[in-house]
């Protein structure tokens, strides 16, 4: 029996779907029916959904009831676990709104057991896998530097016309149908062997949803990142780049990783806009790998405080968040994923270590380079789902606090010690740093503590956070220590082990050395202005952000309403290239032919996809650059 007695459909209640099984239903449909699909989905919103056996039902009105049996991997990988009970199904529009309504499932988290078969039974696929992270080999004909093959340039060929038409009609018209192109697109490319442009069409279509359904958190610069990566992949290797990195590696959800010593770094609290709420633990390997141990559910700021010493089940082990940040695990039979979370399985088995501090270990090589060599290096990582990349990974460095602006707290790079004395000073002629909180709430005590570190100019504190890629020298720091061998540092309670977590750990005045008259008259420093921001910049970044909201036609629009006014404060500040690449994606946007008979045709999306796509991807080095010069260069003024 059926339960009608429900509530209105979530989406989050909604098993995740294979893109290959959302296509083919919308492939399936009449064609006559297309127009009415995102009415369908749209409605789907207040109708009920409840459980039955083995899956969850969704009532789209009389006669009308679809049914989802997911797999064993809790995801819809077969056309046959969706059912309708009305008279035209399969080929119903019910079943193609409720799957499309559904999340998209991640094909490397729930696999498609027939392709999984066919996989297996191929001579030489089964042993491919040859990293520790989940990563497998990359294709074999791209693989060294050889062209794409016929079938991969096709794919991605598919892939760029489906992204074109996404860019071309913008956010308000990529409805249900252009979605489904593009995640037959992406089934297409993962059959060809084409990860990276896989992982891009999967992205970019929740990255549409998201910005469809008006989703908290989700910033339209996200979505715009995805497709120009998309776009610049599937161009590229359609066009036969035989470029490795075009192609991407394989990933598996978790891999078996064998034992594993991991020490702790620090506790992070996480509030997220979908409501999920909880904590990561960051952990660094003895190999030096950065991981991850989290405790992240549904649930609310609350949950985030609350979980300051959560104990989260590890295979047979209890494990304290709190305890763990300060201290070690060995671990044997773990899992891990591509991006550096720990597995959890019953099958895992770990033993405690004594904690190290951040001075030694493997902790130690978080602090090892200059902050300008590894910005420069995390800048440099092009791919969106790098752990590596900017604004990810972690890294740390000792610096000096001398003042505040707002919310932010400015402090200098310390130079590295020397036996001269013990008060190290900043690197001379070095950039101004801003602090900034990671989480602004106010059950966090992010704000409270970058506060009170404010409070004391001259003080010396050992950093551990992340790089903020949209702002200028702007780090965003998750904990904080005392720098070795000074005498101006934090000191913190024995029992905190050398580290505070600022999201956690509420430093008091008694943390702080006493205060030095010298430091605190003398004028706190000019911050100089900020690159990116006031940089003419900005106006081909809204240009570019219009042609995904709004549309091709958008484009053309505002490019009429602001005349000569868009390229030439940009040629004023010696941006030319970016005042060529905007005058050209404006007058693509607004150019039409005609046929043999004079009548004007539709525009081609081909040409008006590379013009944004070179604006966008100039726009992107730019930013880069200036972010990177000001982590380099000290400020002007």
């Amino acid at each position: 029996m059926t339960d009608r007695t429900a509530t209105a459909v979530d989406t989050d209640r909604l098993p995740p779907v294979l893109p290959a099984v959302a296509a083919a239903a919308v492939a399936a449909l009449p064609p006559r029916l297309h127009k009415r699909l995102d009415a369908a989905v749209e409605r789907l919103a207040g109708a009920p959904v409840g459980p039955v056996d083995g899956g969850v039902s969704v009532d789209c009105g009389p006669e009308s009831l679809v049914t989802l049996t997911p797999g064993a991997t809790g995801a819809v990988t077969d056309p046959h676990q969706a059912r309708c009970s009305c008279l035209l199904a399969p080929r119903c529009l019910h079943r193609a709104a409720v799957l499309l309504a559904c999340p998209v499932a991640d094909p490397a988290t729930h696999p498609d057991p027939a392709s999984t078969a066919a996989a297996s039974s191929t001579p030489g696929r089964a042993d491919e896998g040859t990293g520790r992270t989940g990563r497998t080999r990359k294709s074999a004909g791209a693989a060294g530097g050889a062209a794409p093959t016929k079938a991969q340039r096709a794919a991605a060929g598919a892939l760029w016309r489906a992204a074109a038409a996404v860019l071309a009609a913008g956010v308000p018209a990529a409805g249900a149908v252009p979605q489904a192109e593009l995640l037959r697109a992406a089934h297409g490319a993962r059959l060809a062997g084409l990860p990276r442009a896989e992982s891009a069409a999967l992205r970019t279509v929740r990255g549409l949803r998201a910005q469809r359904g008006r989703q908290n958190g989700h910033r339209l610069a996200e979505l715009v990142e995805v497709l120009h990566d998309l776009l610049y992949v599937a161009g590229r290797l359609a066009a036969g780049d035989a470029d490795p990195a075009l192609v991407g590696v394989l990933r598996r959800a978790y891999q078996p990783d064998g034992t594993l010593e991991v020490h702790g770094v620090c506790r992070e609290p996480v509030i997220s806009a979908t409501g999920y709420a909880g904590v990561v633990t960051h952990l660094v390997a003895a190999d030096g790998r950065q991981l991850s141990f989290g405790d992240v559910k549904p649930g609310g700021p609350d949950r985030a405080r609350d979980c300051a010493r959560a104990v989260t089940e590890m295979g047979a082990v209890a494990v304290n968040h709190a305890v763990l940040a300060r201290g070690g695990l060995r671990i044997t039979g773990t899992t891990v994923s591509p991006d550096g979370r720990l597995g959890a399985g019953k099958g895992v088995r770990a033993t405690p270590l004594a904690g190290t501090d951040w001075s030694t270990g493997p902790l130690a090589h978080l602090f090892a380079r200059p902050l300008a060599e590894v910005v420069t290096a995390q800048l440099a990582t092009d791919d969106p789902e790098d752990p590596a990349r900017a604004g990810t990974a972690l890294f740390g460095g000792d610096l000096m606090v001398v003042g505040a602006v707002g919310d932010q707290v400015l402090a200098r790079e310390l130079a590295p010690a020397t036996d001269a004395g013990r008060e190290r000073a900043p690197v001379p002629d070095g950039p101004v740093i801003r602090l900034v909180p990671v989480d602004s709430h106010p059950m966090l005590a992010h704000v409270a503590n970058l506060r009170r570190l404010a409070s004391r100019p001259g003080l010396r504190v050992r950093v551990v956070g992340r790089l903020d890629p949209d702002r200028a020298s702007t780090l965003r720091p998750l904990a904080v220590g005392p720098v070795p061998g000074v005498a101006a540092t934090l000191r913190l309670p024995a029992d905190w082990h050398g580290r505070a977590d600022l999201g956690y750990d509420e430093i008091q005045g008694g943390h702080l050395p006493p205060r030095d008259p010298a430091e605190t008259t003398e004028p706190v420093l000019a911050v100089g202005a900020d690159a990116v921001a006031e940089s003419p910049l900005w106006r081909v970044r809204r240009l570019v952000e219009l042609a995904v909201s709004g549309g091709r036609r958008a484009v053309a629009e505002a490019a009429r309403g602001d005349g000569t006014g868009l390229a030439g404060p940009l040629r004023r500040a010696g941006f030319t290239t970016a005042a060529a690449l905007t005058t050209a994606l404006a007058d693509e946007s607004d150019r039409r032919g005609r046929d043999v008979f004079g009548r004007r045709t539709d525009p081609d999306p081909d040409r008006y996809a590379w013009a944004w796509l070179a604006a966008t991807a100039h726009l992107a080095a730019a930013e880069r650059e200036l972010i990177r010069s000001s982590w380099t260069t000290p400020p002007v003024g």
